[in-house]
């Protein structure tokens, strides 16, 4: 075959390919090009699921008589006109594609009534033929018509899902398109039936209303607002608590200048960011919006404009992840939360040292006798500080519950904590603290500990040497499956350290480990919180039960273990008294 120049209709039909792959395509493309006209309010018609009609009203400035034939030609367009343009780009539109694309694949009509003329007109293209341009009668904007959608393409059209399934592409997208800008009043309907109602405002109430209406109330209720610098970008939104992730990735947002994406890099970036406070395999929910100089960004990376390039992503990566991990910092024990919201810092209290076994003393078994005094002091405790309890959301603890769980009473109830899961959380912090300190607290044995292991499990642990050394390891190989410690970092010095390092380095060897840290020392100083937190059956002193309680209301994430599990929860009065039917 000869090579030849294609027909303009076939040009535009593989462009169209690019840019519109199902009707959800189509309404993103006449939405944002409503947004760009300075629309106030858009109203969008579906019938069929998009494959009968797509009709998109707008309220924006409209077009003149003589746009409208130019607006239907390829690479046509208001928004940029020199290459500077195209490196700072504002608008949502500017590649010049869309309607030519659309009117090569569907039947077409637009009517439109520019602000500052007297008539409104009307233009049809029906198989790659326009006809004339006719006055009509409508409102000051423009309104664009798509019917019949792949007519003209039966393979294309093959492609299209159920009516259901189309539907709800188009619904996800315009509710997806509707949370990057509230001051927008956006109307949708199916078949005659109002689907979604959102009216436009700019404040943040309204911003929250909307939020609501598309994600459901309780997103926001379980959800931190996050309002922070993020390198050369500002940063801000919405991220779900961890105690509330997903088992989809189906309630992530990102927009960047307003623009709704889909971008690994700044995926990623969440991602990190909730690394050591999420349970495997669960997911974050987020709505976040990046704000940044728009000549540090390339939206021009592909048709869809979904994809786009930093100029600087290695910064705009880590100031993403530090703004998101530094804000997740504060999930920690609240005086009106239930175990999902945070607390600002307060004083730091004494710690107290859990790996020292503990003595049969007075009031350290769960007897009956035990367990009457404990809940006296508790009581007492309740009626003398209650000043100082408000600075304490744990409360006092009153007992322990088969030697796994402490139960303490707060000004609001009952609060259950998981021992092993908190103390995990607090070591964890106290080891990442310590291996970012220049001179770690090291503990030097008065002899050598021997520990023998697999050699290739040693093999295995002392690959890790530089990270453990920070850490206040020291570690001598003393033969194939000998190996000789002789300090151990100040932290653990009363843990047992043999089967520490032997559970480790199996780990290690076995490339096991906690999945959801990201780094060999992060997964190494997780798996030693993990192996040096109280165990169960452990019986606490009433003390050790209280310092566990005051350390964790100073510790960041201290709402998560390691793992991502929560680590203690609340039972009101109220939910009390409802169990037992009190009041009715």
């Amino acid at each position: 075959m000869p090579i030849r120049i294609l027909p303009p209709n076939l040009i535009d039909q593989i462009a169209a390919g690019e840019v519109i792959e199902r009707p959800a395509s189509v309404v993103k493309e006449l939405y944002e090009n409503a947004l760009d006209a300075g629309a106030r309010r858009i109203e969008i018609d579906i019938e069929g699921a998009g494959l009968g009609l797509i009709r998109v009203r707008d309220d924006g400035c409209g077009l003149s008589r003589q746009e409208m034939p130019l607006a239907l030609e390829r690479h046509a367009t208001s928004k940029i006109a020199t290459l500077e343009d195209l490196e700072a780009i504002v608008s949502f539109g500017f590649r010049g594609e869309a309607l030519p694309s659309i009117a090569s694949v569907a039947r077409l009509r637009m009517v439109s009534h520019r602000a500052d003329l007297a008539d409104a007109w009307e233009l049809s293209v029906e198989g790659g033929a326009m006809t004339p341009l006719k006055p009509a009668a409508h409102p000051i904007g423009t309104s664009v018509e798509v019917r019949d959608l792949f007519y003209n393409v039966p393979a294309r059209r093959k492609f299209v899902r159920s009516p259901s399934t189309e539907f709800g592409h188009i619904l996800r997208q315009v509710e997806r398109l509707a949370l990057g800008g509230s001051g927008l009043g956006v109307r949708l309907r199916h078949n005659g039936r109002e689907i979604l109602n959102l009216p436009g405002g700019e404040q943040l109430q309204a911003v929250e209303q909307r939020l609501d209406r598309i994600l459901g109330g309780e997103f926001r209720a379980h959800s931190l607002r996050i309002e922070r610098q993020a390198g050369p970008a500002k940063l801000s939104g919405w991220l779900g608590l961890p105690t509330a992730a997903r088992a989809q990735p189906d309630m992530q947002f990102w927009f960047v200048n307003g623009r709704a994406v889909r971008d690994r890099l700044l995926g990623n970036a969440v991602r990190l960011g909730f690394r050591d406070v999420l349970f495997h395999g669960r997911h974050p929910s987020y709505v976040l919006y990046l704000a940044l100089d728009p000549r540090q960004v390339d939206v021009n990376a592909h048709p869809s404009k979904l994809e786009l390039r930093f100029r600087d992503s290695r910064a705009v990566h880590e100031g993403v992840f530090r703004a998101i991990a530094a804000e997740l910092a504060g999930t920690r024990p609240a005086a009106d939360s239930a175990g999902a919201t945070w607390i600002e810092s307060a004083a730091k209290t004494p710690g107290f040292d859990f790996g020292r076994p503990s003595e049969p003393a007075a009031g350290a078994w769960l007897g009956e006798r035990a367990f009457a005094r404990s809940s006296f002091a508790a009581v007492q405790a309740l009626s003398v500080a209650d000043s100082e309890l408000e600075s304490q959301p744990l409360g006092v603890p009153i007992a322990q519950l088969h030697g796994l769980y402490i139960l303490a009473q707060n000004r609001t109830g009952l609060i259950l904590i998981d021992t092993h899961a908190a103390h995990e959380r607090v070591l964890y912090e106290q080891l990442k603290s310590q291996y970012d300190t220049e001179r770690p607290a090291a503990q030097h044995l008065l002899g050598p500990l021997a520990i023998t292991a697999e050699e290739h499990e040693l093999d295995a642990l002392l690959a890790e040497g530089e990270d453990l050394v920070r850490l206040g390891f020291a570690l001598e190989r003393d033969g194939p499956e000998r190996l000789l410690v002789r300090s151990v970092p100040a932290l653990l010095a009363h843990v047992d350290t043999a089967g520490l390092l032997r559970q480790l380095a199996r780990e290690l060897a076995g490339g096991e480990g906690s999945p959801h840290l990201d780094g060999d020392a992060h997964r190494i100083l997780g798996s030693i919180a993990c192996r040096s937190a109280i165990r169960g059956q452990r019986v606490l002193s009433l003390p050790e039960m209280d310092a566990l309680l005051r350390q964790m209301e100073q510790t960041d994430r201290a709402n998560q273990c390691n793992h991502g599990r929560p680590t203690w929860m609340c039972l009101t009065m109220r939910e009390i008294d409802q169990l037992f039917l009190r009041g009715r």
